[in-house]
């Protein structure tokens, strides 16, 4: 009897650590030990790998055996550590061969298959950052493993037909069992969903316009108005101006969603941008992240690269609210806890929808409005003014005339719109790709008021506005982030005089007309 010696990764957040896996077979009755801060699924383990084993046809040693996580200071959480401890204690009794540097990362059934887990994208993106590229994992994680670059994955379906690979004896694994591809069916069971359109959406001009220069900047967008003018609408065509995801960014999003997803569902490189829309009722920990022991990420880090839609945003609790505005100046959650502290980024669009008051009526002339001046206000101010403060287009949102249904056909669809923006895109990223960034919401105030400072005549309107207490510091970087973007869609190499006033009016709309 000897040591066994396997690799597995731990996951803290995004964030992957290599573990060591000893197994020791000690002189003594039998029993089985894990140490190193193991959680409580990982603690059951114990029953898994001692069914897994006996039913694939190579039972373990019926004396004690020790399963040592190495570092025993990290801890470790969920049931990705099975394979890599079951390999070890099998090292250890001599019934395979050393494995090597080889990282093992799944789940062992009783009946011996090899399960998926979640988080395994970001945790071989660890390993192979690690020096680690030889990669087990279940068959249902292998297209998911494969994705990482520089990663050698190997994808099995049970733990006997691995022992084998192995060298394990062939007269005593149970090869013949061969568990059905429940992943496949499930897949065949999926339909692609329609995208929405955005000829779809009758008349709003204004808020079209708004929703293309958002998506040309990624500014974040907030939407006043009535129950029915097209708020919802126009927020859920937001995602289809977007352009691709890059392959960086890409692999940023499909390793979050790793973390989310169910174990069983096949994840594929994530390419377009996520969105995210949670209801009014939902907490901090849902939206920001958290939970008990080690955080998990919540809605803001799903929506990292894409759109978090917050329709009737005075609704939500102003804790939840104003908890987001620190990724929106960050673009990342670090979130604390007893067990831990995990870090998620969070670089998403933030899009707000609001009616004008509780009843909602309040638009144009607000005759059927029963709501009281206090009972608006009071309404409205659960949208904090930092939280506004850090939102660059607010538009107010008119209900949709007679004439606007009777012209059919005649709104651009998403295509055509979209193209505009990816054009915008390109002259973004060929000013900034150089500072290391894509869009103009990307860029700090000490730039724009530096190298890319506009003559005094340009941003005339803008200093007067700031002079009055109209605009804030920040809000001034905005507007000047917002006449950029304008300049950008209109192919212009620097924002004029126009596209200042345009910027302004485009932040102010909502407020001026409440």
């Amino acid at each position: 009897m000897g040591l066994g010696r396997t690799y597995c990764v731990a996951l803290v957040g995004l964030n992957g650590y290599i573990v060591e896996a000893e197994a020791d077979i000690g002189q003594t009755l039998p029993a089985f030990v894990i140490l190193g801060l193991p959680d409580a699924s990982l603690n059951e383990a114990k029953e898994r790998i001692r069914s897994a084993a006996q039913n694939s046809g190579i039972p373990l040693s019926r004396r004690k055996i020790t399963a040592n996580l190495i570092p025993a200071s990290l801890p470790k959480r969920g049931s990705g550590f099975d394979l890599a401890i079951a390999m070890a204690a099998l090292c250890a009794a001599g019934d395979i061969r050393t494995t090597g540097r080889t990282v093992f990362i799944a789940e062992l059934g009783l009946d011996g298959r090899l399960r998926p887990v979640r988080g395994v994208l970001p945790a071989v993106m660890a390993a192979v950052q690690a020096g680690y590229p030889d990669i087990v994992v279940a068959q249902a994680n292998a297209a998911e493993a494969e994705l990482v670059p520089g990663a050698r994955v190997q994808g099995y379906k049970t733990l006997a037909r691995l022992a084998f690979d192995l060298g394990a004896d062939p007269q005593e694994l149970a090869l013949d069992f061969e568990p059905e591809d429940e992943e496949a069916n499930e897949e065949a069971g999926r339909t692609p969903g329609t995208v929405p359109d955005m000829c779809d959406v009758a008349g709003q001009g204004d808020a079209r316009r708004a929703l293309e220069v958002a998506a040309a900047g990624a500014h974040h967008l907030l939407l006043t108005g009535p129950p029915g003018a097209g708020k919802t609408m126009l927020a859920e065509r937001l995602p289809g101006l977007l352009p691709d995801l890059g392959d960086t960014a890409a692999m940023e999003v499909t390793a979050i969603h790793s973390l989310c997803a169910l174990p069983s569902s096949s994840l594929q490189l994530v390419r377009r941008p996520p969105f995210e829309s949670p209801h009014h009722t939902a907490t901090s920990a849902a939206i920001i992240g958290g939970g008990t022991g080690l955080p998990r990420p919540g809605a803001a880090s799903r929506a990292h690269r894409g759109i978090l839609f917050l329709d009737e945003a005075p609704e939500y609790e102003r804790g939840v609210l104003d908890a987001l505005r620190q990724p929106l100046e960050s673009g990342e959650l670090v979130i604390h806890r007893s067990a831990g502290t995990a870090a998620y980024p969070a670089r998403f669009q933030l899009v707000l929808a609001a009616n004008p008051c509780p009843c909602g009526k309040a638009s144009g002339k607000g005759i059927e409005c029963m709501c009281t001046p206090m009972m608006r206000r009071r309404y409205l101010a659960r949208l904090s003014g930092p939280l506004l403060d850090r939102v660059d287009i607010q538009l107010q949102v008119e209900r949709v005339s007679l004439a606007d249904f009777g012209q059919a056909g005649g709104e651009e669809d998403t295509a055509t719109v979209a193209g505009r923006v990816r054009a915008a895109r390109r002259r973004q990223l060929q000013r900034l790709g150089g500072l290391g960034m894509e869009t103009n919401s990307q860029v700090p105030g000490r730039i724009l008021r530096g190298e890319f400072r506009l003559a005094p005549t340009t941003t005339r309107i803008l200093d007067q506005s700031l002079a009055r207490g109209v605009l804030t510091a920040r809000g001034y970087d905005r507007v000047l982030r917002l006449a950029w973007t304008l300049a950008d869609l209109g192919g212009r190499e620097r924002p004029d005089l126009n596209d200042i006033g345009q910027a302004l009016s485009l932040r102010q709309a909502a407020s001026a007309a409440a």
